[in-house]
């Protein structure tokens, strides 16, 4: 009934307590086993009415891993400096990234919007893409570091990334 073995053994305990002290009303001649089954389910459900009343009480080791959370703050900071590294792109392969990369346009609808050719546009999400690679640090690059180090200087520029 109570699917926990503590709690089962509580539970038969306060059985036999409580047939030990209503002994007097058992009828000799009945089924002794159904009387203490009859007991157990009634006392069972008394509990299970007192814990809706009360609220049931958790135990800490079932619930520790929801009451601890790892840091986030290292989204924060990449998501800073990807700001930073956009900012530095140029205009031309910014804009392509951002709508390639941000909205999820389709390159015919970049290029469109853009007003230059399909293969322009592909031609500069490659190289921001590169770029940015740099810059983030995914790639080895000491000008690229230099430069987001002096970006870090200066206040962030406020590209769709940072909305």
């Amino acid at each position: 009934m109570t699917r926990n073995a503590q709690t089962a053994d509580d539970l038969v305990q306060e059985c036999l307590v409580r047939a030990l002290s209503k002994q007097h009303l058992w009828v000799e001649g009945t089924e002794l086993r159904a009387w203490l089954f009859t007991i157990m389910h009634n006392q069972y459900v008394n509990s299970v009415r007192q814990a809706v009343r009360q609220g049931s009480e958790v135990g800490v080791s079932d619930t520790e891993p929801s009451l601890t959370r790892a840091a986030n703050q290292d989204r924060r900071l990449e998501l800073r400096d990807l700001d930073r590294a956009l900012a530095l792109l140029p205009e031309e392969q910014r804009s392509v990234i951002l709508l390639v990369g941000l909205e999820g346009m389709a390159y015919q609808t970049v290029a469109e919007v853009v007003g230059i050719a399909v293969g322009t546009i592909r031609s500069r999400l490659s190289r921001g893409r590169e770029e940015l690679r740099k810059l983030m640090g995914m790639v080895p690059d000491r000008r690229a570091d230099a430069r987001m180090a002096r970006s870090a200087t200066k206040p962030t520029s406020s590209t769709a990334i940072a909305a």
